[in-house]
């Protein structure tokens, strides 16, 4: 085992798939206004752009299946007198759009039948004029944003330090949410009970609209540069992107029951001075993070009340601008998870597909769950009245097959969301279950691993081909790299547990290794000749009644083996009596005495052929002198 468990994830391999020129929506005109916007929106149907126009503001709305080269001269969303700022398409109607502008005013617009940019030679272009107009700011309006439950409320904010809520059918603001500087980025909750705001202040305030007031303000990012944000679906959380006092570009997710600080603090992204623009999808969640100023899309995994990091997407062409795809339009078939549209160079838009790796040619529904449909919760007369829930979903099956979206009956989890006390809470008990289980799933093997060390080291403790062995200094230094390297390979196969109980079984044994491990030849004959002196053979016999007296005579005992225990056993053991114990101590004695003869002597011939060899040597360098 490596120790190195990877977290199981659908999305681990999800990778980023550029599309060629071609198939790019070619030859627009993107704005080149500072404002901080998004520039685009998409919904399954159509494409809005802040147009590069002349004479007052205006914007484009494209067809996703008219790609390639768009013509010169092209119809016009035209109605403000100063340069759009942002868009928004209502998430229930695919031709419903509104639009703000630098003009104090947001417009409601709706797409033609069977709208397309292309017309024939000859043929006049004409414009589209608004629906409705709702005037009510007193200065431009940044930010146009559909309420995600209820049919027909619509937020703006404005430089006037408001955020305005307006019933899109009466055309008149209701609400009005009283900020201390300018909104930079505004989101609903998933029921649209909830609206969340960050402004230059750098605070973060979560409004109770219908109270009109904020129920929660804490600081945001510390730095001077723009932060966004986005609610995280059904959840109660909160993610953030903004920058640190160092210009770092961060990351944060806020938990609603205790915003005071984002839970385990602000992750740093990098560097880049960019504005991080964030988009979530709530059916993987999964949380996409697009820089201004950079080619590079990042995208995490929510789980464990954290970001997972996936991957990035990674391009040399920066983008200004980018939208994300609802759920209900991508192609299934091609196992896509999400599309975003960039804008490129300010002059066109690249789709750019989030794929599963997979080679199934059905519908893969554990990547694809039910998704918010076209229908709403409720309508705007409920809202205001004070109703609450979530939309109904649909199952992509359906689309996948062809068919008419399947509504999916709502479950018991957005019913008990309807009280406003719940709403953000209840998310979290559902969540919080499936926490627990993986505990004990990853406790239960640690005891079996546990127990694998001190196994295998008991196993390779006492080899006996080690003890066979080792008549010299370097076999024994041999044997000791034997044991390491066996216990490194240990150490590696348990490289994921802290706890090693190799050292002490390691040392267990060798108290009784000792007496066991076979000296050296010359450590031996030692060992034979030290006790044996003149002087302690005048000691009473030594009774070797246990050991046979053949095997001690047979063989001299510097060479032989066997003589290692016989020595041991003459120094070991007590008073005997008998004639034939005498003999057989005699016969030891005898034997003992001729290999210290011959060993004396072999060791003198040694040193007169090492006295010649010096004397040799010296008469050498005396001749050389």
């Amino acid at each position: 085992m490596s120790g190195r468990f990877v977290r199981s994830s659908k999305y681990r391999h999800v990778f980023g798939r550029p599309t060629r020129k071609e198939q790019c929506y070619d030859n627009i005109r993107i704005s080149k206004n500072a404002w901080d916007t998004n520039l685009v929106k998409a919904n399954p149907q159509y494409l809005a752009v802040n147009w590069e126009a002349s004479g007052g503001g205006a914007f484009a709305v494209i067809p996703l299946h008219e790609r390639g080269r768009l013509p010169e001269q092209l119809p016009l969303f035209r109605g403000h007198k100063a340069v759009v700022l942002d868009t928004d398409w209502s998430p229930f109607d695919d031709s419903l759009i509104a639009s703000g502008s630098d003009d104090g005013k947001a417009f409601i617009w709706r797409v033609p039948e069977n709208f397309t940019l292309r017309t024939e030679e000859g043929e006049d272009i004409h414009d589209v004029a608004p629906l409705k107009q709702l005037a009510g700011h007193s200065r431009k309006v940044g930010h146009v944003l559909f309420n995600p439950a209820a049919a027909n409320i619509l937020a703006t904010s404005s430089g006037d330090y408001t955020v305005k809520i307006w019933d899109v059918e009466a055309g008149s603001p209701r609400l009005t949410l009283k900020h201390t500087d300018i909104v930079q980025s505004l989101s609903w909750s998933a029921n649209g009970s909830l609206i969340v705001t960050t402004s230059r202040d750098k605070k973060l305030r979560i409004w109770d609209v219908r109270q009109e007031a904020p129920a929660h303000v804490s600081p945001g990012h510390a730095g001077a540069k723009n932060s966004r944000v986005t609610w995280m679906g059904e959840h109660d959380r909160i993610a953030t992107t903004g920058f640190s006092k160092m210009s770092d570009r961060q990351l944060g997710l806020w938990d609603l029951r205790d915003p005071k600080e984002p839970v385990g603090g602000f992750q740093i992204l990098d560097s880049i001075s960019g504005v991080c623009m964030p988009f979530w999808d709530d059916s993987t969640q999964c949380l996409y993070l697009a820089g201004k100023g950079d080619g590079n899309i990042r995208y995490f995994e929510y789980e464990n009340d954290k970001f997972e990091y996936l991957s990035e997407y990674k391009s040399a062409d920066p983008q200004r601008g980018i939208a994300f795809l609802p759920k209900r339009g991508v192609n299934m078939h091609e196992n896509e998870v999400m599309r975003a549209f960039k804008t490129v160079n300010d002059s066109y838009i690249e789709p750019i597909s989030f794929i599963v790796p997979r080679r199934a040619e059905v519908f893969q529904g554990d990547i694809y769950p039910p998704v918010v449909g076209t229908k709403p919760a409720m309508s705007a007369a409920e809202w205001f009245d004070g109703a609450e829930g979530f939309p109904p979903k649909i199952d992509l099956e359906s689309i996948y097959e062809g068919e008419e979206p399947t509504e999916i009956p709502a479950t018991s989890k957005s019913v008990s969301r309807v009280p406003s006390s719940t709403t953000i809470l209840s998310p979290v008990k559902k969540e919080a279950e499936p926490a627990p289980a993986p505990a004990p799933a990853t406790r239960e093997p640690e005891p079996i691993i546990k127990e694998l060390p001190p196994s295998s080291a008991t196993s390779r403790g006492p080899p006996p081909s080690m003890k066979e062995q080792g008549t010299s200094i370097a076999q024994l230094a041999s044997k000791y790299d034997d044991k390491e390297d066996s216990s490194s390979s240990a150490e590696d196969d348990s490289s994921s547990f802290e706890e090693v109980a190799k050292p002490i079984d390691r040392h267990a044994p060798k108290p009784v290794e000792k007496p066991i491990h076979p000296p050296e030849s010359a450590a031996i004959t030692r060992k034979l000749t030290s006790p044996i002196s003149p002087t302690k053979l005048a000691t009473p016999p030594v009774s070797l009644s246990k050991q046979p007296a053949p095997s001690a005579a047979a063989a001299p005992l510097s060479s032989s083996a066997s003589a290692v225990p016989s020595s041991q056993q003459l120094s070991s053991a007590t008073t005997a009596t008998g004639a034939n114990e005498e003999q057989v101590t005699l016969k030891d004695i005898k034997a003992l005495l001729e290999s210290q003869n011959r060993t004396i002597s072999g060791q003198t011939e040694k040193i007169a052929a090492l006295t010649a060899e010096v004397d040799r040597l010296k008469n050498t360098i005396r001749g050389k002198k």
